[in-house]
This record gives C-alpha cells, sequence and structure tokens, in this order.
C-alpha cells in the first residue's frame, strides 16, 4: 500500500535525526558529562526506530507522493521530530519523567518558538545546550527543505513539499529546480551561521556561547545558554552584532540569492521595506516611551528598545530586558508586533509583513470600490497585479489564524489562567515567538501552564510554523476520501 511510502520516508528522518545527535554527542563525551549516557540512549533508539521503519516499509517501486501524502509527510515530520528529539531531555531526567514536558521543550526548539519549561538553564551540562540550541538551528530553515537539499534520491524532492514548509504566502524559488533551491539557501542560512560565531566569539562571549547563540539567532528561535537570556552577558557588542543578525534572519532568504547574483535593487523590494519601517517606527515610539525607565539615558533606552522590537518582530524571543515591567504601551506594543512576524521566506514566525501588506491594500479597495462600484482596481505589489488565486488564501490565512488565536485562548482562560498570560502565550507559540506577557514573561516558564495547556500550545507552536494549511488540510473530509482510494491501490 502507498502508505508504506510515508513511513519509509519517516524512518529516513529519523536515522538522519539519530546522526544530527551526534554533535551534541561528541561534546558531551569530550567533556565527560553526565548526559552521555542519555545521547547513547537518545541515538540509538532513535537509530532503531529509524533502520525498522526504513527496511520494512521500503517500497518495492518509488512513485511520486499524491498532495496529500506530501501534506501529510510534512506534518508528521515536525511531531515525530519533537517526540524523539525530546529523548535526551527524557533520559537525562530534565523534566524528572514527565515526557510532555520534554516533548513541548523539544517541538519549542524545532518550531523555533523558544518557549521553555526549563526553569533552570544553568545547571544543565553542554551536550544538553548543544543539542536544545542545535534544535533550532534545525527546524529554522526547515526540516523538510534540509531534506530535499541533501537527501533527493530518497524522494525527498517534492515542490508540494517545499511549500508545505517554506513560509510566507508565495514559496520562491531562487532557481528553477527546487532541489537546488532547497541546497542554496542552507548555504546562505550556513554561511550566516558561520559568520554570527566568529563575531561574537570576537565579542568576547566564549567559542560555546557564540556557537549556541548564533544556532539560536539564525533561526530566530530564542533559546539561550543563560536563565537572563542575552541580558547575561552585559556586552553592548554582543547585543548589536545579534540586533542585527535577527534583523537578517527576518528578511526574505531569497533576496540574499539576488544579491549574490549581484541584482542590487533588493532595496526597492516592498515587504523588505514595510518591515524595516515598521521596526523603525516601533524602536522610535518603544525609546520614547522607556526613556524614563532606562533613567534618562537615551542610549540605553535605544539599545534595549531596539533589540527587543527587534527580536519580538523577527520572533526571535531573546530578552535584554524585562519587557512585561515596561508601560502598558509598549508592552501592548510588543504583543502587536508578535502578530506582525518577519518577511515571507525568512526563518521567522507569525503571519509575516507581507501578509498585512496585501490585508491592508485588500481592505483599501474595497473601500475604493464602495466608492465606486463599477471600478476594477487591482492589487499591486512590485509592481506587479495580483491574482485572485493568490489574494484569496492570505484573507483566509488571517481567519483562521485569527480564529485559532481566539479559540486557544478561550480554551487557556477556561483551565484558570489570566487574559494576559492566556492570550499572550497563545499568540507567542501560534507565532513562535517565545516569552509572552504575565505568567510566560521574559523572566518566566510556561511552568505554570496545565498539562492540557502545554499540549494546546505544543500544537499551535506546529501549527504557527507550518502556516496552519499544512496541517488542516489533512483533516478536511475530501483528504480522508483520497486516503481512502490511495490506500486501496
Amino acid at each position: 500500500m502507498r502508505r508504506f511510502r510515508i513511513f519509509y520516508l519517516v524512518g529516513i528522518m529519523l536515522l538522519f535525526l539519530a546522526l544530527t545527535m551526534l554533535l551534541s554527542a561528541f561534546w558531551a563525551f569530550a567533556e565527560r558529562g553526565p548526559d552521555r549516557v542519555a545521547f547513547l540512549l537518545a541515538i540509538g533508539v532513535t537509530a532503531l526506530t529509524g533502520f525498522i521503519l526504513y527496511f520494512y516499509f521500503s517500497p518495492s517501486k518509488k512513485k511520486e507522493l499524491s498532495i496529500i501524502e506530501n501534506f501529510t509527510i510534512v506534518t508528521m515530520a515536525w511531531f515525530i521530530a519533537g517526540l524523539f528529539g525530546a529523548l535526551p531531555y527524557h533520559f537525562y531526567g530534565v523534566f524528572n519523567g514527565n515526557y510532555l514536558h520534554a516533548f513541548f521543550e523539544a517541538i519549542s526548539g524545532f518550531t523555533t518558538t523558544g518557549a521553555t519549561l526549563i526553569e533552570d538553564i544553568e545547571v544543565l551540562p553542554r551536550g544538553i545546550l548543544l543539542w536544545r540550541s542545535f534544535t533550532q538551528w534545525l527546524g529554522g530553515m526547515g526540516i523538510i527543505v534540509l531534506f530535499l537539499a541533501i537527501l533527493p534520491r530518497f524522494g525527498f524532492r517534492s515542490m508540494t513539499m517545499y511549500k508545505a514548509e517554506i513560509p510566507g504566502p508565495i514559496a520562491e524559488r531562487v532557481v528553477p529546480r527546487v532541489v537546488e533551491t532547497a541546497r542554496r539557501l542552507w548555504l546562505i542560512y550556513v554561511a550566516f551561521t558561520v559568520v554570527q560565531i566568529l563575531l561574537l566569539f570576537a565579542s568576547g562571549l566564549s567559542f560555546f556561547d557564540a556557537l549556541c547563540h548564533a544556532l539560536t539567532t539564525m533561526p530566530t528561535g530564542g533559546f539561550s545558554t543563560y536563565n537572563a537570556s542575552i541580558a547575561a552577558f552585559n556586552n553592548p557588542m554582543a547585543e548589536i552584532i545579534i540586533i542585527f543578525f535577527m534583523l537578517f534572519a527576518g528578511i526574505n532568504f531569497a533576496l540574499y540569492f539576488r544579491l549574490i547574483r549581484g541584482d542590487f535593487r533588493i532595496h526597492k523590494n516592498p515587504e523588505l521595506r514595510f518591515y524595516l519601517a515598521v521596526i523603525t517606527i516601533a524602536i522610535a515610539l518603544v525609546t520614547i516611551n522607556t526613556y524614563d525607565l532606562a533613567g534618562g539615558n537615551f542610549a540605553l533606552a535605544l539599545r534595549q528598545s531596539a533589540f527587543q522590537v527587534v527580536s519580538i518582530t523577527t520572533t526571535t524571543g531573546y530578552a535584554t530586558a524585562d519587557f512585561d515591567a515596561w508601560h502598558s504601551f509598549s508592552r501592548l506594543l510588543l504583543l502587536t508586533l508578535m502578530f506582525f512576524g518577519a518577511c515571507g521566506g525568512s526563518t521567522g514566525g507569525s503571519m509575516k509583513q507581507v501578509r498585512w501588506m496585501l490585508m491592508f491594500k485588500y481592505a483599501l479597495r474595497e473601500l475604493k470600490q464602495m466608492v465606486h462600484p463599477s471600478a476594477i482596481s487591482a492589487i499591486k505589489v512590485g509592481g506587479q497585479n495580483l491574482s485572485e488565486e493568490v489574494l484569496r488564501p492570505v484573507m483566509g490565512f488571517g481567519f483562521i489564524y485569527i480564529s485559532l488565536t481566539v479559540l486557544a485562548t478561550l480554551s487557556l482562560a477556561f483551565l484558570g489562567l489570566d487574559f494576559d498570560t492566556a492570550f499572550s502565550a497563545v499568540a507567542a507559540t501560534i507565532g513562535n515567538v517565545g516569552p509572552g506577557l504575565g505568567g510566560v514573561g521574559p523572566l518566566e516558564t510556561y511552568q505554570g501552564i496545565p498539562a492540557a495547556g502545554q499540549l494546546i500550545l505544543t500544537v499551535m507552536m506546529v501549527v504557527g510554523r507550518l502556516e496552519i494549511y499544512t496541517v488542516l488540510v489533512i483533516f478536511l473530509p475530501e483528504t480522508r476520501r483520497l486516503w481512502s482510494r490511495a490506500l486501496k491501490e
């Protein structure tokens, strides 16, 4: 049956996941850390499961996957990565045997959310801390996109898979072949990471801290090796470096490819200009609003405001200040920015700047047509007319995104959480931001959320990372009928 093909691909994915655990395992063994056995067990279980699925479900003939199978494998990949990525935490005893907590932490890593249940990060061995950072780096550009780049001969070569995982309303190819597109995007991603490691090391951070924070900056993840996040360094130069790399990570990576090819007109890209304008205006407003909290020190107010605005807008989630203690205006503005997110085609999460642009233009067109009902006006972006086929999914996405946010907030409120905590926790998880307000503020963890609430937020993280449609489409009645037909083949 064709469903075996999916399990075969899952097996390959698990074998690769076991391989990625080796880096953290090597570090644990090099330092003779107490997490050595945990990694051996995690690698063994993951690899054994992968081998069983790979050999038992290996198809006799390699057929092209259907659209539904492509969506299913992408959704399954993220949840299964979380299930097995949680094993190092579980075997080491980070959460004292609570596998739901370990699963939450792993999903938060792979989806680059940065929400955590670990109350004292600094007591963990470096192998675990490196794995925690590495999960975000793997998830930043996309697990499936990575497989498209390095494992095409095993069946990871579908444009549907690529579109299902790349964030944004339009999955842009930088070259005609999807495999080459995936490879070049990953090369740019790796290059940025290496450069940031070197710069952070030069700024005074240890190599381990530079490595871990570069691995969590470029994917806009936000996991830190310190309880106080970036504030623990008290290093203005490191903060400035991280601000710029968060900003770079929030830009569509296809623009970098154009820049490499000699196209220096990327500054004319309407989404990039909108993204930079939103960030600039927000920094100015927050700096003015928090000037008194910085003791009248304008440079400090500007630095802290710039860091938090860029961190929240790009959905990274790092902190250099307790922004939950700022004035209401700044807190609400940061909460609003959680819904804006970064550019489409970046490693950032949330709704994306381009969708806000399109929804604004769409609403403006509707207002104009009320005055001029017979007029035919097209919506343009960058001088190009956009068809209704592009606009309809954007409008639908906005409706579903807000609806899921409201439903999940009501669910958390039903479990007893106050409004600030419930709403910001949902906004921070579906937007892959990490810290929120109230009980999940920058100095807090998600430990105060009940188990049922943690499960809801775990699903929100995956739904947000895969931009809703990829996950929801597999539950449609039409999908069930197609599956029934496919299983009979």
